[in-house]
């Protein structure tokens, strides 16, 4: 059992998190429930499941939680798309974000590898 907090993919997911919160707050109405939800969901997803992972046993269960952490980061990845191309999201703001998810995505690739090649 690990202190998330001291992981700096969980870090950078987290700050993530919040500029999700923030540029959604935008999104038009019609969206509260559909795309500015699951936007949402799975961007707060991928820090909250690192940190669950923390909290598992073995370095298996907490291999589990990164894989799902990693497939919540490929959601966002996608939502920031969508919501690039029906102009919710401005170009410029898609490019930073997506630059952060694609980075957030390596880190959990390498912490995948590095807790895998402990078992």
């Amino acid at each position: 059992m690990q202190n998330y907090k001291e992981l700096k993919v969980w870090e950078k997911a987290h700050q993530f998190a919040l500029r999700i919160y923030h540029v959604t707050k935008v999104f038009p109405k019609e969206e509260l429930y559909t795309l500015t939800n699951q936007l949402r969901r799975c961007s707060s997803g991928i820090p909250a499941n690192i940190a669950e992972g923390c909290g598992k046993n073995t370095q298996k269960e907490f291999s589990n939680f990164l894989n799902i952490a990693l497939g919540s980061a490929n959601e966002a990845e996608y939502f920031l798309l969508l919501s690039k191309d029906l102009g919710y999201l401005p170009k410029e703001e898609h490019r930073v974000l997506n630059d952060n998810i694609n980075e957030i995505k390596a880190m959990l690739i390498s912490l995948i590898h590095k807790v895998r090649s402990a078992l």
